[in-house]
């Protein structure tokens, strides 16, 4: 019995430790922060767009502009406007052309330059994606590399207590379940030095006597804390 206890007492800490693993909580820490820079990334990807898209249009209008400027000025250039009311006007338009389109290439230049900025944010955010990625890729190998061997050390395990079942009482593997699931995984204890070995409480004469009278087949159990007793050479019977 004492055996069987701890051969389960083994499969549990290697279950703790399996759902314990450092790599778990970071991988969870990790999956947080990467989702929070993806979504980063993508509204940045956003602005980006938006600007080039605002950019474009300014280009555009520049282009316009300028090509409309130069058209008139090689009008009036070449003299082809002989009235001196029209030529005054085309001259006041030019003017006007003139200040639109420095106007626009500042906007230009300005858009340009959050253009650059937004583009920076987003590689260093899409750059924190990779990374987390690749990292997260190592966690999982590593957190899959551990699984793996104590899963091993678990089969190990199951395969040593089979025949222990096997050779014990149908009723007294029952109970011994049941007290594990009651009692913290603890179902069967040793009396030593005529102490309790689950509640660490020495035994009153009286209780010993008892056990002691005992056959050798016959389930002891602790008073205080119901757990299956398990004598020993040191019990001090």
């Amino acid at each position: 019995m004492l055996d069987l206890q701890e051969l389960d007492a083994r499969a549990a800490l290697l279950r703790h430790q399996r759902s314990h693993l450092p790599e778990l909580a970071e991988i969870e820490q990790l999956q947080t922060t990467r989702t929070e820079a993806d979504n980063q990334a993508r509204d940045a990807r956003m602005v980006v767009d938006d600007l080039t898209e605002e950019q474009a249009k300014i280009d555009a209008d520049v282009e316009q502009a300028r090509t409309r400027r130069t058209r008139d000025q090689d009008r009036v250039d070449q003299g082809a406007i002989s009235n001196p009311k029209d030529l005054q006007r085309m001259l006041s338009e030019l003017e006007s052309l003139h200040r639109r389109i420095t106007t626009l290439e500042d906007q230009e230049l300005d858009v340009m330059q959050q253009v650059e900025n937004a583009q920076k944010e987003l590689d260093s955010l899409a750059a924190q994606v990779v990374a987390a990625d690749e990292r997260l890729a190592a966690l999982s190998a590593s957190r899959d590399d551990k699984t793996g061997a104590i899963d091993r050390e678990l089969d190990a395990v199951a395969k040593e207590r089979a025949p222990i079942v096997a050779g014990l009482p149908a009723d007294l593997i029952a109970l011994y379940d049941r007290l594990c699931e009651l009692k913290g995984g603890v179902g069967a204890a040793p009396l030593r030095a005529r102490q309790c070995g689950g509640c660490q409480l020495s035994l009153d004469a009286a209780e010993l006597a008892t056990i002691k009278a005992a056959a050798d087949d016959e389930v002891i159990r602790c008073e205080e804390c119901q757990r299956i007793l398990v004598r020993t050479a040191e019990s001090g019977l």
